[in-house]
């Protein structure tokens, strides 16, 4: 390391309360201010798509939409049929809300939510393409049930 960077990291070290610099050093744990590194992979914000599919995979965040989808509730109405707190039906709805799948509005001490369908359909949008892999499967099922009855029971 070339004595210009190792005086950077030595000036960017936290001081630990008493106005000296730590007795441990962490210049190998530190990267250098002039190279930074990018993984694409893993620092990528969750695409919205992802955080749909995240929503839906929790059966009582899919059974609270289901609910809203027949009007506007409160988080107390969305928390009754499962007997959770209001502390967890509320993180339940972030989690939806992140998605964009749901909005709430505050009236009050009320927290009303309502669907926001938007989301929803790109996940449909996405689920179609898989629609035609699975029907041509079935067609074929369809048509080799169809040839085994009419082979068992001639007319």
């Amino acid at each position: 390391m070339s004595g210009r960077k190792r005086r950077i990291l030595l000036t960017a070290w936290p001081e630990n309360g008493r106005g000296r610099k730590p007795d441990h050093s962490t210049i190998r744990l530190t990267i250098p201010l002039l190279r930074a590194i990018f993984n694409q992979m893993v620092v990528q914000k969750r695409a919205s798509l992802d955080a749909v599919f995240h929503a839906l995979a929790d059966p009582t965040r899919r059974a609270m939409l289901r609910s809203l989808a027949a009007g506007e509730r409160n988080v107390g109405e969305l928390a009754a049929p499962f007997r959770m707190s209001l502390a967890a039906a509320s993180k339940h709805v972030r989690v939806l809300e992140s998605a964009g799948l749901v909005r709430r509005r505050i009236q009050g001490r009320r927290h009303l939510c309502r669907i926001a369908p938007s989301p929803l359909a790109a996940a449909d949008r996405w689920l179609r393409f898989y629609e035609r892999f699975w029907s041509r499967r079935l067609d074929a099922l369809e048509a080799l049930l169809r040839a085994e009855d009419t082979k068992g029971n001639p007319q």
